[in-house]
């Protein structure tokens, strides 16, 4: 797939042998488009390897030398994104099989072509061209987000190897975060971004050691500050990965507070990334509802309580109400 700047989008070549037909194309079209012309097939391709890339060529089917359909065919080898358009006297079937087969013509123009069906022609041929790219872009996308999912599939199955508790914590918190940004209108695509994205928001707890995750009691300040770089590590390590969302500084950014009491850079309300702060709400919790290695669970009805006493402090308002919502409501299950 190539890559254009906007002035190339506008190109178009057109090949005739008739001097007087390729001036009035270029008087009719000026200002319109960047008129491209030729005499000859040879001329064609010489400009065509010189200009780099056109967009969409018209080409006169009889010509000196090889005719439109070789020559079509040949721009087609060389840039097969190119829309082809011949320009015919011709109406012989044969010769249309031919063009399809040989030229992958995208369009027939009997001569003598009005110039306003040969410029409503180029319009068209130029939007087929802008289709064909729009249609391998979303592919290219598709190929890409799948390969993304599988990664964060691994990085899921990395962390329950060494943690099964981290690994279930970090699916039920993106379920809720899912849930929660549902109810906020967030579009699909980026209800799929912030699943994964939660999905491995602790993926910086595989350099902390097991015995501080599993440990029964309190963590010493050595051992909280270690956990603490969690956030740092799972930064730098999606950061190089290139995701097309900001999944690092979400996971960087998932222990941010509002009132800047959060680690690890003490950020305030308007520094945060909402999905952190979508995440901040359903990681509590989670955390709270569900048992943790070192007490029980203290159940839905602790966790609401926690998050709105500190709703506007520390949790997002808005978020904390959806998501009270959410569990009070017996609209939404962890499970």
């Amino acid at each position: 797939m190539q890559t254009l700047p906007p002035e190339s989008l506008k190109k178009v070549l057109f090949v005739d042998d008739d001097t007087s037909l390729l001036h009035s194309i270029r008087h009719a079209l000026n200002g319109k488009y960047d008129v491209h012309l030729a005499g000859s097939s040879i001329e064609g391709l010489l400009l065509f390897e010189k200009e780099g890339f056109f967009p969409l060529v018209v080409a006169d089917y009889q010509m000196p030398g090889s005719d439109g359909i070789s020559f079509l065919a040949a721009i087609g080898r060389i840039s097969p994104d190119s829309v082809r358009i011949l320009l015919t006297g011709y109406s012989q079937f044969d010769l249309c099989i031919r063009a399809i087969n040989e030229g992958n013509i995208f369009r027939f123009l009997s001569k003598p072509c009005p110039l306003d069906t040969l410029e409503k022609a180029v319009g068209d041929g130029m939007h087929q061209y802008n289709l064909l790219q729009t249609e391998r872009e979303l592919y290219v996308l598709q190929r890409w987000n799948s390969s993304l999912g599988d990664l964060i599939k691994a990085f899921s199955l990395l962390m329950e190897s060494k943690d099964p508790y981290t690994a279930g914590h970090q699916a039920r918190v993106s379920r809720l975060s899912v849930a929660i940004a549902e109810q906020l209108g967030f579009p699909r695509a980026e209800l799929e971004e912030i699943q994964m994205t939660a999905i491995v928001h602790d993926i910086g707890k595989i350099y902390v050691p097991s015995q501080f995750l599993n440990k029964p009691g309190f963590l010493n300040s050595h051992e909280m500050e270690i956990v603490k770089m969690h956030a740092q590590v799972g930064h730098d390590v999606l950061s190089p990965l290139g995701f097309p969302f900001p999944i690092h500084e979400v996971v960087l950014q998932h222990h941010e507070r509002l009132d800047g009491s959060g680690y690890p850079r003490g950020l305030t309300e308007p520094q945060i990334n909402i999905w952190a702060k979508i995440i901040a709400v359903a990681d509590t919790a989670e955390a709270i509802a569900h048992h943790r290695p070192y007490r029980p669970a203290k159940g839905i009805d602790e966790a609401i309580k926690e998050l709105r006493n500190n709703q506007g402090r520390k949790y997002d308002t808005r978020i904390v109400e959806i998501a009270a919502t959410l569990l009070q409501g017996n609209k939404f299950q962890f499970e």
